[in-house]
């Protein structure tokens, strides 16, 4: 298929024929934090541990200038976890995942995010229990992908 159906169509552009961009992993392992959550009324009686394992996938800084400023720091990740639980009851593993998850994708810098949450107390004959969740951020149409760089609509507006 040629990039001008491709286009023509509204379609987005494969992995194959976009640039790969350079970036590196950032993670948190293995973080232990008390909230309230569970589904169940007994679960809301008192707080739950659960152990959160966060990766992202992270775009570099043009420039490599030492500088806190050029990455995701995982002091931010582990504060808005922290901040998403406090005060507050969550009834499924799931939702927490996805919100971890929102949480990473709002960091522009972030491609992707895995979230993995563990409740540590619920089955006595395993060690945890939960899910893990991938999410990635929402690639561009391929005629926005190719109009950004120009200031160009899709339809060739601006074209002069």
């Amino acid at each position: 298929m040629s990039i001008d159906r491709l286009l023509g169509g509204g379609m987005t552009v494969p992995d194959d024929l976009r640039a790969a961009e350079p970036s590196y992993g950032m993670f948190v392992r293995d973080l232990v934090i008390s909230c309230s959550i569970g589904a169940y009324p007994h679960e809301r009686l008192a707080p739950q541990r659960v152990r959160l394992n966060v990766d992202l996938n992270v775009r570099e800084a043009a420039a490599h200038r030492d500088d806190l400023g050029d990455v995701v720091s995982y002091d931010t990740i582990v504060a808005g976890i922290k901040a998403l639980v406090a005060g507050r009851h969550i009834n499924l593993v799931e939702t927490l995942a996805e919100e971890i998850a929102s949480l990473c994708l709002d960091e522009p810098r972030v491609l992707s995010a895995r979230v993995r949450v563990e409740k540590l107390d619920v089955e006595p004959a395993a060690t945890s229990v939960g899910v893990e969740i991938e999410r990635r951020r929402h690639r561009r149409r391929a005629a926005e992908i190719v109009a950004l760089p120009y200031g160009r609509g899709a339809g060739g507006e601006g074209a002069g």
